[in-house]
């Protein structure tokens, strides 16, 4: 199955005070944590920025098969940005995440690849978590102007679930205490 993956880097990082995407983690940025994380699963990646989008320049060029897209809607909120985002895919599927899961194990990808679904998500400790993996016959209903935001539209279309032993599911940075969080693991 050709799989492509979907990072999502439009937002204000209001909250966290800071640009949180090239915050540094482990050498690198939270970003490129991200993207080295799901780059062995998936034939290419795009990144969906905005705000800021030059700040992300620089970090998406150093790799050959991610491309960074502009969605100018990104005030609009994240889903229209997924939105952004699906308008590229061409494979069978695609994982989606926002960009500031620096925490998500290679396997987390392995297990939603290996549930049958046409969305599954994955759970640690009863929590929904990211990334989501969407099977791309799925993009017509996302693109419906029935959903106003991704919970919607997963609520609407039965998931499935994959059971990850993996807490990295579940954290993001929103927040510099959640950044201070994630510097521990």
């Amino acid at each position: 199955m050709k799989v492509e993956g979907i990072i999502l880097a439009a937002g204000f990082s209001k909250r966290a005070n800071a640009f949180k995407m090239t915050l540094n983690y482990k050498g690198k940025t939270i970003i490129e944590n991200v993207i080295d994380g799901m780059l062995p699963y998936v034939e290419r990646i795009t990144v969906v920025g905005g705000y800021k989008i030059e700040n992300l320049e620089p970090v998406i060029k150093k790799y050959e098969k991610v491309q960074l897209i502009f969605n100018e809607k990104y005030e609009e909120g994240m889903f229209s940005s997924i939105k952004k985002g699906i308008s590229t895919v061409k494979g069978e599927g695609f994982f989606l995440t926002p960009g500031d899961y620096p925490l998500i194990e290679g396997f987390v990808y392995e297990k939603l690849l290996s549930i049958k679904g046409d969305i599954i998500i994955p759970v640690y400790n009863s929590k929904r978590g990211h990334p989501i993996f969407i099977k791309s016959s799925q993009i017509e209903k996302i693109n419906d102007n029935k959903y106003s935001n991704l919970r919607e539209f997963i609520n609407d279309n039965n998931p499935s679930y994959a059971y990850v032993d993996c807490i990295g599911i579940l954290k993001d940075v929103d927040t510099m205490e959640d950044y201070k969080e994630i510097l521990k693991y």
